[in-house]
């Protein structure tokens, strides 16, 4: 199975400068996993290795300034039901499921790996955010339509 063709994109984009409290900022950081962002993955996403490194550069900022780095991680026990649409794809423990090499998570960012496509879903994403008082989440990634 496929995903659709890429957004197209304008070639530049304009945006607005925000002012943003690092302490109450989050990036969060969705699938940029093995199984979807590498061209041997199970369900590579066309062209998604480009992303990896821009998505570097914006972990990187986002770290300077303080602000929680927050990576999501689809994670599959084996023959999860989910397989019969999509196949099997990011097990548990596997090369697949493993976030890039280029994007590894440091020690103070929290992995959350989830089950299904809601990144809310069975996880303790909702509590991290409460807890540490994010008031504003970044969102960058990959597959964002079903993640």
């Amino acid at each position: 199975m496929s995903f659709p063709e890429t957004l197209k994109l304008p070639k530049k984009l304009e945006l607005e400068k925000a002012r943003l409290k690092p302490g109450e900022t989050a990036l969060l950081v969705i699938d940029v996993q093995n199984d979807f962002a590498n061209p041997s993955g199970k369900l590579y996403a066309k062209g998604a290795e480009r992303i990896i490194e821009p998505i570097k550069g914006l972990v990187d900022k986002a770290r300077r300034a303080g602000a929680l780095i927050i990576y999501t991680q689809d994670w599959h026990i084996k023959g999860d039901p989910e397989f019969k649409i999509w196949g099997e794809h990011a097990v548990a423990g596997s090369w697949g499921a493993e976030i890039v090499e280029e994007l590894k998570p440091g020690e103070d960012d929290v992995v959350v790996r989830k089950p299904s496509y809601d990144a809310f879903y069975s996880t303790f994403l909702d509590h991290v955010l409460r807890a540490k008082g994010i008031a504003t989440l970044i969102l960058t990634g990959l597959l964002g339509n079903v993640c």
